[in-house]
């Protein structure tokens, strides 16, 4: 492994109560009641596609405008909610695992769909340990697509088939095999498929 790539959320650390707590706000806001089991709806989904789930447990339908200065009401909840991130905040071993790394000689990528990418990894402590941050505002296709580890490993000057990508998600692992990555899932449930080797943390591979 000469570069690393990995994936935000779930691997580095948990924003998903955030996210979770942001659209129980607009909901209540609404006038009605958004539960964990209805959030379940909302993984992987984009947050447009998110809220007019929200707005369908709730009957409510709206004009695209309006569903507009809704969804950016939900992410301005979610980027104060964002504020309260710090190292603690870190998933089990990420920061010394990062470090090990870095002492190692191996490049650290940041591959995600978050738009928030960078202030995350500022909140957190982190963003010195980065090489490169590819997120959601530097690509147009979202995983399974591979376009996020090829535009890390790229950015790490790095051939893919250097490169180990730290993944969560099954649809990230798709995109990880299709770069022509390594692959490290970060899989606490057994539920994940065709990764090289599975972990429930990074702190697992200390």
């Amino acid at each position: 492994m000469k570069g690393a790539i990995f994936d935000l959320d779930g691997v580095i650390v948990d924003t998903a109560v955030y996210h979770y707590a942001a659209w129980k706000e607009l909901a209540a806001a609404l006038g009605f009641e958004f539960t964990e089991a209805d959030n379940e709806r909302l993984k992987g989904v984009s947050r447009m596609r998110s809220l007019e789930i929200l707005l369908s447990v709730g009957n409510i339908t709206a004009s695209q405008e309006q569903k507009e200065v809704w969804a950016a009401e939900k992410n301005s909840r979610y980027l104060k909610l964002l504020e309260n991130l710090n190292e603690n905040s870190l998933l089990p071993g990420t920061k010394p695992f990062l470090q090990k790394l870095r002492a190692d000689g191996v490049k650290i990528a940041l591959g995600s769909a978050s738009k928030n990418a960078p202030l995350i990894l500022d909140n957190l402590g982190i963003t010195d340990l980065f090489d490169a941050i590819v997120d959601g505002n530097a690509v147009s296709k979202a995983k399974p697509d591979p376009e996020v580890f090829l535009k890390g490993a790229e950015l790490l000057n790095l051939d893919p088939a250097d490169c180990v990508v730290f993944e969560d998600a099954q649809a990230g692992i798709e995109a990880a095999r299709a770069a022509g990555c390594g692959i490290i899932a970060i899989d606490k449930n057994g539920i994940l498929k065709e990764a090289d080797r599975y972990v429930t943390c990074l702190g697992d591979l200390l």
